[in-house]
């Protein structure tokens, strides 16, 4: 049998963020008939990892890939998932653990916001005229910021006038201070590209900052969107093709 997948997201208060997970491995399961696909939440939602590893091992599971949905490795990924696990795999005998890696950067999450500005209206023939704020949630960790600030430099390369990267918090600048900063050097037009996977307090917080500079454009966050379900199924392949990364766990 193949490894089950376990995605495992940060978790929120807001319900449209549980829901927008579920969704998205709904289209995981949708893509992939006969793979065992679970969810579990680091915070604010259940399961926790510990509940939802408890359960597949209750079930009969052995072997199991734990896929951060995450857009950068950092504070989460290096630390809270792996105390997680290994928590659950000191007291679960015999369950074995890979941890696939996390989803950014890869081309197709540039797709995937590709698809939310057009959803929002633009057109390819406004890539030329229009200047694009990638909004992030942000993070203390430097090694994410530059990971963000590449994936910025990256997407400027597919032809828009310029992208820029903007953090909800913990960096700077704030979405609605690079929507100015665009607007100050001439720039046409300016979207908004929220770079986050679910709605939540920091998502608000992007879109209440583009509409108090008066972006032009607010795209909706990454949600359930196709090439991110493809996505994880990439980095659960790579994953599970890694014999050398299968081991127990342990505290």
């Amino acid at each position: 049998m193949s490894p089950a997948l376990l995605v495992i997201a940060h978790g929120s208060r807001d319900p449209r963020h549980a829901a927008t997970v579920h969704a998205l491995t709904g289209r995981v399961r949708a893509l992939r008939p006969g793979l065992r696909v679970e969810t579990a939440f680091l915070d604010f939602n259940t399961p926790s990892v510990g509940q939802a590893l408890s359960a597949l091992y209750l079930s009969g599971v052995r072997e199991v890939v734990a896929l951060p949905l995450l857009l950068t490795r950092a504070f989460h990924a290096k630390s809270d998932i792996p105390a997680a696990l290994a928590e659950s795999t000191s007291r679960l005998p015999g369950l074995s653990v890979r941890v696939a890696d996390v989803l950014g950067p890869s081309p197709l999450l540039l797709t995937a916001l590709e698809r939310r500005l057009s959803e929002a209206g633009l057109t390819p023939a406004d890539r030329a005229t229009t200047a694009v704020v990638l909004a992030s949630a942000g993070s203390t960790d430097p090694e994410a910021i530059a990971v963000i600030a590449e994936t910025a430099r990256e997407w400027r390369r597919t032809g828009w006038c310029a992208v820029r990267p903007a953090f909800a918090s913990a960096a700077l600048p704030r979405t609605e201070d690079a929507v100015r900063a665009l607007r100050a050097e001439g720039f046409e037009r300016v979207a908004v590209a929220p770079y986050v996977i679910a709605p939540g307090r920091l998502p608000d917080r992007i879109a209440a900052g583009a509409d108090a500079a008066g972006a032009d454009v607010v795209a909706d966050v990454l949600g359930a969107a196709p090439e991110l379900a493809r996505l994880l199924l990439r980095r659960y392949d790579a994953s599970a093709a890694a014999p050398s990364v299968l081991r127990a766990l342990t505290a």
